[in-house]
Parts: C-alpha cells; structure tokens; sequence
C-alpha cells in the first residue's frame, strides 16, 4: 500500500520528519516497508520564460535563446523546434542535477555559450503517459505563468514522499488512504478530518433509470448504484493525475480516475458502467453460468463457471465481479449516461474467482480482504461528489441501494484487570477508554464493552482490545515482567528420542544425512525396475504440480537415495555414506479419498570400500542401541527387484518386516550411472519404534570362570547361519552366554553342496563353577537339535 504523505495530510497533521513518523508508524502497527523521496535526483531545476529566440549563426539546426529564470536572464543553445518566444518551460540550470546521474554544466554549443537546458518530461523521468499533454518530441511547455525560478518539482509532482506499507490482511481498513490517516491520527494524537462530502443533484431519480437486483446474497452482501448524465469525457486536472501517479496508478480518462480516486482513498473498488448498453436497464449479481463467456477490459475472452460471481443485466455477464469489467459496457468517449457501481462481495469467492481465471486486479486484492459494506455509501458519493467538481456530468438524485442483511457494531466485553494481566501493565481505566477512543472504539462503562466499528472485522475478543491498548500505549512503554501461569516442562515424545537414537548412531558410523524431495516423477519406477503390478506404484497424485517430475508424492525413499549416491559418484568422491529419515506417503484405499498413510523410513545408502556385511554391521548396531538383541533375523528370499537377487535379505521381527537390505541391482545402478557396487538398506520406523526398548538392566561381574567350546560342523549350503545359532541359542540354555562364528570352508576336504562351520560357543553358570557334566550334557543336546531340525552334523 502506497500512501503519498501529501495526500495524508489532507487528513490528518503530519509535523514530524519523515524518519519520526515511519518509525512511530511502525510501532504502532502499521510496518512500513519504506519510502521514496519522489524527485530526489532532480536538483536546480526550475521555471522560466523564453524572452527571445535567434538562429545560430553557425547551425541550421540550433537556435539561442535568453530565458528569464527569475533572478537573472540566462543564455540556453538549443536544437528544440516547438518553443516560442513566451512560453514558460522546465529550465536545468547550470550544476543542476537530472535522473540516471545526468549532470548539466555550462559550455559551448557551435562556439556559443549554453548556461543550462531546457528539459522535456522524458528528462525529468517521466513519461508521456503520465502528462498526456507533453508534446511526442521537444520541451515541456507549461499550459499557464508560474512564479520565475521556481523549482518545478511541485509542479511536476516530484516534491512529496511516497511510503510504503505492509499491511496484514485482518485490517482491511488500512487498504486505503483515510484507514491510514485514521492511523496516523492516533498514534500522533492528532485530529483525524474525515473528507467533507456534498453531492449536488439535478432532480430526478435513479430508480428510473436502472434496477438492481441480488440473486446470490451469500457471496454479495450489498450493492448499490448512482446515475450520471450528460456525461464529459476528458482527461483529469493535474492535481487529481498527480495523486494517482504518486500512488503508482496510470491516469487515463475523468471517469476511470474517479473510480481509482475512489479506490484508493476510500478502499472501496467501483465500476462504471455505460447506462445505454445495459440491456433492460437492469444489473444483476448472479452466479454465472457454466461456459459463460465473457469479454473482459484487457481484451481477452474468460470462460466461467458456476462458482463466480458476475454481474448481468437481462441477457448476459457484463462484470466478473470484484475482479474486471466487461468490455461490452465500458465507458468510452460516446458515453452520455453511466452508472457508477459500488458493492460488497465475499471475499474467498472472488480470491477463487481471480485464481481460477489466472486475473489478478487491483479490486480483486482488495475485495479478497472482506472489506466494510457500511463503506459504500461515503465511498459512491464521493464518486458522486468528483463528478461535480470536475464538472464532468450530473449527478441525478438518489442512489438504488440493495442491502439485504446490514452489519452491525461488534460489542466486545472487556475488564481492566483482563487487559493489565495480558500486557503486565497497571493502566486505569480512563486511560484505557483514552486508547479506545483514539481508535474509533467505543467504550461502555455500564455494559463492560467495546463497541468495534464495521470496519475493524478483526476485533473479537478481549486479547485484541488488549493489542490495541499496547501498540497506542507504545510497546516500548510496557515494563518487563516476568511470566505468569503455571509454567510445565516440555519434553521430547518417545518416537523423538528414538529418532534421535537412529541419527547419532548413523553419525557415529560414518554416514551423513541426506534430504530428499517427497515429490517425484513416475518414470522413477521404471528406473528401479519396479514390477507393473507393485503397489508401490499407486500413488497420490498432486493437482498443481511443477511439472511431471514433480507431480506424485513418494511412495518409496530408494530413487531419492540413488540418486543422491549418484550425485557423489559422478563428482568423483571415492566412497558415500548417508542416511535419511524422511516420509513416504501410502494411499489407503483406491480412490485415494483419505489422506494417505505417511509413514517414516530410515532410508541408507553407500559405496566405496563397503560391502553387504559393512551395511548389514550398521543396522544391527542401531538394533542393539534401541535394546532389540533377539527376534530379528534375515530372510534371503526378499524379492526386492532393485536390489541383486542373491545379495539381498528381508529383515523381520517376530515375523513383522522391518525393512530390507542388500546390494543395489547391478541394472538399476547402471540407470543411475553409479559404475561400482553400491548397498542400500531401508527400515520402517513406526516398526521400529514399537519393538525398540529404552530400559536397561545391569548384572554385576561374573564370580565364576567361563568354558568355551568349539564346535565344526557340516551343513548343507543352503542352510543360512542364522538358522544354526537360532537353534543353538534355543538348546544352550541359560548357561550359554556367547556364540561366535570364526570360520567357513569349502574346498577339497568338502564334500560338494556342503560347508564347515566352526562356531566358538562360550559357558558360565551365575551361581556356581560348571562342570564337565553339564556341559557336555548341552553340547549333547545342542547337537541333536542341529541334526533332527538342519540335518547339520559334527564335522569328523
């Protein structure tokens, strides 16, 4: 929001410098963002008057001239051909200064001396659309006498300050010039002048001439209308195109810059309609209907549908509303009757509407704010009121007004020991309505309540009173106290701590972690050889993505790894170890109506001088961290089509799967152009969290020596090791406290399709020394078992 403090201080005092006020803007709610000192490289520019013009007696195309700048008659060499002995025009004088770091020194032009330049407007860095009577080519002739060396900034407009604010979207009355004075009024404890407005009619009335309707009283709250005759097209008078170009809005013709005069000042959009091309002479606020079409002021054909909002007369849309009028009944240079419109509508509707259509208008935004239908009537006869003074038509009495439900004041309950408690401050209660009042709040006592005004939606509750109170007390002025309440101590969830756990033990060995994207591509599927039936393929499908790259939500974290390995490898790092925890995102069921099942994985990945058993050694350190020491176990046959199908291994939890490990598919790491043996593992943290175990118990040291044993054994080849210890760590008993596998063979000495096994199997009893009995009695059935279960015998 631009504010031009020129324009302020038609209603509101500003005495400060400029510093001062931004400063107590700022602290009192209102951010400025900055400002903009207009005119600022433009310096010893000023008015003069040409008294006499000669040919150059050694240039066809020069001529020279003696210009009254006020305090002395100056000599100017020029080559402009529309200036006439008279005319007031734009004198640069000598060390005078001129936007882009244009600095102008006296010399010689063909011999002769030039004391300074005159200036066209294209010099003074603005444009022909901004002074529409500015010839295409030459100097900038004034169209009446100024005062002889007078700095034509003032003239031009280039002698104010524009500041800028960031306002929030719950103060919809600050969109506007006198919602910022109201502003300014009250931090600067200055009298706020509400325009004074009087509108001349010519008799009549405006029901005569047109109708309006509301067809849809949800998404508009409030329409009305006035009439203007005999209609004068023409351009505004300076000081109006002055305050528009200060605020960054191009003049184009009375009509137009009345409405965003209007606009601007009061934050209330309107449209103006040629009276003559409504058909039926009425306006309706209707929905549209499905493929309606209409023709928008920018020249481009809207498709719409039934969830915008137009404004029709009899037969067709001639107004999006909110968001741009038609093309069929704009005002033009042939207009002799208007309608001037202003109105209330829903704000989601028209963000929506904007949206959709991909058209976004200075009355879009603003409406898209929930603005003050109680706005309306100040607002429309200020149009009114525009007109008179531009002598631009005539205003016929009345105005056709449809209200259907008004809104009213807000009463808002209050205590002064509420608000104290809330700020820490020890403010009485005159001194609070004091604060109040300078908002247009109005207090009372013998209710306990705040009268909010329409135009202050945001006031609710007892904690908004409260910020108003603090921000016109100034928040500087609260003393520091300490917090009151009763305070508690925050503390992680269990699944943060294990979470935690898993990061320090990825870190501890060696890997660091990754981020991935949760959006990707479909094609990534192909990519990992997914099989066409996996449901890893069923996706949730994003309805505004970036591109097809980005348009599905993830369902596995393996491309996000390979990928990242990738990246490592072709920048030539020898070795890679990550990890990441990050969401996939499972749809429940097929139609995909509820939200999907976002579920955690601890994704890892490496290459370089690791292998299968490296990967494997980093998961059951992090299994033994969480406390999980038995119950897991490795299946071979995971099926998993990106990993290769002999260095692979379903990892399982009482039979639940926890993730899967193994080396990545030779294919699969060709498509990433990995060229060496890379490993991934991925574990399901919600699984994992459920069966891990923080508690830890302790024994002390044993009193009694431990017994070891050896044992080779012969096995079939497919017979997994995890299998044998599983069956010895059932037989062994509680005196069994270590197994350890120390070799494996295969070789001459073998008979073929079977390997040697040496375990090294250790012994203690807590209470007691054993004896040789009792080992040797769970060696005994420690070997059975291997032989009945595994056909696994005692090497001879």
């Amino acid at each position: 929001m631009n504010v031009p403090m020129q324009w302020l201080n038609d209603y509101v005092e500003i005495d400060c410098d400029i510093d001062t006020f931004t400063d107590g803007m700022t602290m009192s709610g209102s951010n400025v963002d900055g400002y903009e000192e207009l005119g600022k490289e433009i310096s010893k520019v000023v008015v003069g008057k040409i008294l006499k013009i000669e040919k150059h007696p050694d240039a066809d195309k020069l001529v020279v001239t003696q210009v009254d700048v006020g305090e002395e008659t100056i000599q100017i060499v020029t080559g402009a051909n529309n200036i006439n002995e008279g005319d007031y025009v734009p004198i640069a004088l000598n060390g005078s200064t001129l936007p882009n770091d244009i600095k102008i020194k006296k010399g010689k032009l063909r011999g002769i001396e030039s004391n300074g330049m005159m200036c066209s407007v294209e010099e003074l860095g603005l444009t022909k659309e901004d002074f529409p009577d500015a010839p295409e080519d030459g100097i900038y002739i004034f169209d009446k006498e100024y005062d002889l060396g007078m700095d034509v900034k003032s003239i031009f407009g280039l002698d104010d300050i524009v500041v800028e604010y960031e306002i929030t979207s719950n103060r919809p009355d600050c969109f506007s010039i006198l919602g910022i004075a109201r502003e300014a009024a009250a931090t600067f404890s200055k009298d706020f002048k509400y325009p004074e407005i009087k509108v001349e009619e010519v008799g009549g009335n405006a029901d005569d001439y047109v109708k309006i309707e509301i067809d849809d009283k949800e998404l508009c709250a409030r329409f009305a209308g006035r009439v203007v005759k005999n209609l004068k097209i023409g351009p505004s008078p300076r000081w109006m195109r002055k305050r528009l170009l200060s605020c960054g809005v191009r003049p184009i013709n009375n009509i137009v810059d009345i409405t965003n005069f209007v606009m601007l000042e009061f934050g209330q959009p309107m449209h103006a309609y040629d009276l003559d091309k409504l058909q039926g002479k009425k306006v309706i606020a209707r929905r549209a209907k499905d493929d309606e079409k209409i023709m928008t002021l920018d020249g481009e054909e809207r498709t719409l549908d039934s969830s915008m909002l137009v404004i029709a007369d009899e037969n067709r849309a001639v107004s999006i509303a909110g968001v741009m009028g038609g093309e069929e009944t704009k005002v033009t240079e042939d207009t002799t009757t208007l309608l001037f419109e202003a109105a209330n509508f829903e704000g989601t509707n028209i963000r929506f509407t904007s949206r959709k259509l991909g058209l976004r208008s200075d009355s879009s935004a603003k409406f898209e704010k929930y603005l003050d239908p109680n706005n309306i009537d100040e607002a429309i006869n200020r149009a009114c009121q525009l007109i008179n003074m531009l002598d631009a038509g005539e205003v016929v009495s009345g105005m056709v007004d449809v209200y259907p439900v008004k809104r009213t004041e807000k009463e808002v309950p209050y205590t002064k020991e509420g608000i104290n408690k809330l700020l820490g401050t020890d403010l009485s209660d005159e001194e609070m309505i004091k604060f109040f009042e300078k908002v247009d709040l109005k207090v009372d006592t013998e209710k306990g309540v705040v009268v909010a005004p329409t135009f202050r939606p945001d006031i609710e509750r007892e904690a908004d009173l409260a910020e108003e109170v603090a921000r016109i007390y100034g928040y500087n002025n609260i003393p520091v106290t300490l917090a009151t309440g009763t305070p508690t101590v925050g503390k992680k969830s269990y699944k943060q701590k294990i979470e935690d756990i898993t990061r320090s033990v990825m870190e501890d060995c060696g890997l660091n972690e990754a981020m991935t994207y949760s959006f990707e591509s479909p094609k990534v599927f192909d990519k990992i050889k997914l099989d066409k039936n996996d449901p890893l393929r069923k996706t949730v499908t994003i309805s505004n993505p970036l591109g097809e790259d980005f348009s599905i939500m993830r369902t596995t974290t393996v491309n996000g790894m390979l990928t990242a390995l990738a990246s490592n490898y072709n920048r030539r790092n020898e070795s890679a170890s990550l990890y990441e925890l990050s969401y996939v995102y499972l749809p429940k069921d097929a139609d995909i109506k509820e939200l999907p099942d976002e579920r955690m994985q601890l994704t890892i990945g490496m290459y370089g001088d690791v292998d299968f058993y490296h990967i494997k050694g980093v998961v059951e350190t992090l299994l033994d961290r969480l406390g999980i020491y038995q119950g897991y176990e490795y299946n071979p046959d995971a099926s998993v089509s990106y990993l290769h199908p002999g260095r692979q291994a379903k990892i399982t939890i009482n039979t639940k799967d926890l993730g899967i490990i193994g080396e990545v598919h030779p294919d699969v790491a060709d498509n990433y152009n990995i060229d060496t043996r890379a490993y991934l593992a991925v574990i399901d943290m919600p699984l994992l969290v459920k069966k891990s175990s923080l508690d830890r118990s302790f024994e002390p040291l044993a009193k009694y020596p431990a017994v070891n044993r050896d044992l080779a054994l012969l096995a079939k080849t497919e017979v997994l090791v995890g299998q044998i210890e599983a069956i010895i760590k059932q037989r062994g008993g509680k005196i069994l406290k270590d197994i350890k596998l120390f070799d494996v063979y295969t070789g001459s000495q073998i008979e073929e399709g079977y390997k040697s096994l040496a375990f090294s199997l250790t012994f203690r009893a807590n209470d007691h020394t054993l004896k040789e009995k009792e080992i040797s009695k769970t060696m005994n059935k420690i070997l059975n078992g291997l032989e009945n279960m595994l056909d696994v015998k005692l090497r001879q």
